[in-house]
């Protein structure tokens, strides 16, 4: 392969001359490709152009986010798995319609507001002012240029205003905000009798026919997803350790370069005695638990011992250990309890400390102040951590030479074999289903699913490893034959049948009971005992129930006058029949307090939701035209 004869030979005037020449033809053939690219007009948008450039700014814009949020299990397949291209020419399409509409409107963002916007970002400040340095300097390390950057920022001021001006026609009446807080803060409390389906399992008769009718009715539920099978190599850093051997030069260098991880601020030992206190108690029963605390606070300074105190009269989680806290620093405690152990001399006690948990009594054991450890205590940390370092690098260097080496059509057990490297291959898995021996997160497998039949991958780092994975085969999705799938289709059409008995009972239960029938005594008669529920939200599951969108709507629409539904629900337990047993409004007082956070997010989903239909009303009537295909740039 080319790229291993350049690593053999990389100071021969050979391949000097080589690499000219790949440069020159890069230059004129590649290079003429992407200005070429760039000048073309991909698309009209009612008459305004969308150039090449703007399109793989864009383009360049959406690849970047996705590359930083799959990381080291990056594959370019995935450019198509997230149709980047055709959406970053609809997000073109989409700024180019809100910034003629805000135009004709009369909405403008002028250079003060850019730079406002600007100056008001905390990235791009230092002590509290804008610092023109730091910004030019993360934009670059951000590879952005300050004109692209501030296109977007006035892109973002447009939107906001758009935003403004539509949400003048969406008001937000307090009748409004009344409503949508009492629609997902009032409760309802019922009471119910379940017919569970496990009661028919084994009087329910299976007819083939009736099940093959069922089978062809719910196939989906059955389709098989698709599946692959891969072959992969590993290199575990671990097996590389062997070959180290750390220098005192390494341990030291490593020491001076991470000596702020070295460092320990100010720690302190102590104990303390709770007594606990809510905020907000009122002032007798405030004066009830300060004098017990102070009498306590009496007994330690008189020298009975704390911890035997802290065991007997103690509130808190450390009762047990004698009120032991052990070493912590600054910034591990709450404000007023961290303010009064951090006065406090070795062997002192506190006067009472008040913190939202209620009255302290603290005794510091010990004070340990702020030091650099000694490169001799943590000598052991670092030897680990070079070693680790080093093992990353050589294996990584081991996988980077296999890579150079790999022909494009390479068979990836022939390739391991070849190179003395051990290979394994996985059975076939679906993308939800676990990895043999990897195990893997979504990104990594939807990484693999990305590629084709024989493709192998980049080189990917999972879990601290290095991989090369090959696709060894793939399996369609496909509906399979019942008889396939004859055991589940059986216990699934069983389980189908005993529900439906259990429906049926249960609909006699709710017409005997809607007649007049005694709610108790029927279902006594059924073999059952009804239950009552907690109080419960439209937004919540219902208390041993479970979340069931249907059964709890009739659950509110119920009252006092009608306490039964008209129907029998199932829910994934069973079949239920249901009766209102009381409703509970909102807190008024607590609604006064929330009232303008409501009124916010009620008013933030309004206008998200006219933004979006008003977006799309306009790109339905827009003259779109496409001049260059995608598939082109």
């Amino acid at each position: 392969m080319l790229l291993s004869l350049m690593r053999r030979h990389a100071k021969s005037w050979l391949i000097k001359f080589l690499i000219g020449i790949i440069a020159i033809v890069f230059i004129f053939y590649f290079g003429y490709s992407f200005n070429e690219k760039e000048g073309v007009k991909v698309a009209y948008v009612n008459g305004e152009v969308i150039t090449g450039m703007e399109y793989q700014k864009a383009k360049r814009k959406r690849l970047e986010a996705l590359q930083r949020t799959y990381k080291n299990v990056w594959s370019d397949n995935l450019i198509d798995v997230f149709d980047v291209k055709n959406r970053a020419l609809q997000e073109l399409v989409d700024q180019i319609i809100i910034s003629q509409e805000a135009k004709r409107i009369g909405l403008d963002v002028t250079k003060e507001e850019i730079q406002q916007r600007i100056s008001a970002y905390p990235a791009f400040q230092f002590k509290g002012r804008f610092d023109l340095g730091r910004y030019q300097s993360l934009l670059q390390r951000n590879r952005m240029k300050e004109e692209d950057f501030e296109k977007g920022i006035a892109q973002e001021l447009l939107q906001e205003k758009v935003g403004q001006f539509l949400a003048t026609f969406t008001p937000v009446s307090d009748q409004d905000v009344l409503e949508q807080y009492t629609f997902i803060r009032e409760k309802v409390k019922i009471s119910y009798v379940q017919f569970s389906p496990e009661r028919y399992k084994t009087s329910v008769k299976v007819d083939p026919a009736a099940m093959e009718k069922y089978f062809q009715e719910n196939k989906e539920k059955y389709r098989i997803p698709e599946k692959i099978k891969i072959t992969y190599i590993s290199l575990n850093p671990e097996k590389f350790e062997d070959q180290i051997k750390v220098t005192e030069q390494e341990v030291m260098d490593y020491y001076d370069d991470h000596l702020e991880n070295f460092k320990e601020n100010d720690q302190v030992k102590a104990r303390h005695i709770l007594f606990k206190l809510e905020e907000g108690a009122d002032e007798a029963e405030e004066k009830k638990v300060r004098e017990k605390a102070s009498s306590v606070l009496a007994k330690a300074r008189k020298g009975e011992d704390f911890a035997e105190l802290a065991k007997k009269y103690s509130e808190g989680p450390s009762k047990d250990d004698g009120g032991d806290l052990g070493y912590f620093p600054k910034g591990r405690m709450v404000k007023a309890f961290e303010d009064a152990v951090f006065k406090l001399k070795k062997g002192e006690i506190s006067d009472l400390v008040r913190t939202p948990f209620g009255y302290h009594i603290v005794l510091v054991e010990d004070v340990k102040e702020s030091r650099t450890k000694d490169i001799e205590e943590v000598r052991e940390e670092i030897t680990g951590a070079v070693r680790g370092i080093t093992s990353m690098d050589l294996a990584h260097e081991k996988a980077l030479s296999l890579t150079d080496q790999m022909p494009y059509d390479a068979n990836l057990v022939s390739f391991g074999s070849k190179h003395k490297v051990p290979f394994k291959e996985s059975g076939y898995f679906a993308q939800t289903e676990e990895i043999q021996d990897i195990g893997g997160d979504d990104k990594l497998r939807q990484s693999l699913f990305s590629l084709e039949k024989n493709d192998i991958s980049e080189l990917i780092e999972y879990n601290d490893k290095f991989y090369i994975f090959q696709v060894v085969d793939k399996k369609a999705s496909y509906v399979p034959e019942a008889k396939e799938v004859e055991d589940r289709l059986k216990q699934d059409y069983t389980a189908f049948l005993a529900m439906a008995e259990a429906k049926a009972t249960a609909e006699k239960f709710l017409a005997r009971v809607k007649e007049g029938a005694d709610w108790g005594g029927s279902a006594k008669s059924d073999g059952l005992t009804p239950k009552t529920s907690e109080f419960f939200t439209r937004n919540g599951p219902i208390p041993d129930i479970g979340y069931n969108q249907g059964l709890i709507e009739a659950a509110f629409s119920l009252g006092e006058a009608r306490r039964y539904p008209d129907k029998v629900f199932e829910a994934g337990n069973g079949a239920f029949v249901i009766r209102w047993e009381g409703s509970e409004g909102i807190d008024r007082v607590k609604y006064e307090e929330e009232k303008e956070g409501a009124r916010r997010s009620l008013m933030v989903a309004r206008h998200q939701a006219m933004f979006r239909d008003w977006l799309e009303d306009l790109k339905g009537k827009a003259d779109i035209e496409i001049v260059t295909p995608v598939t082109r740039l």
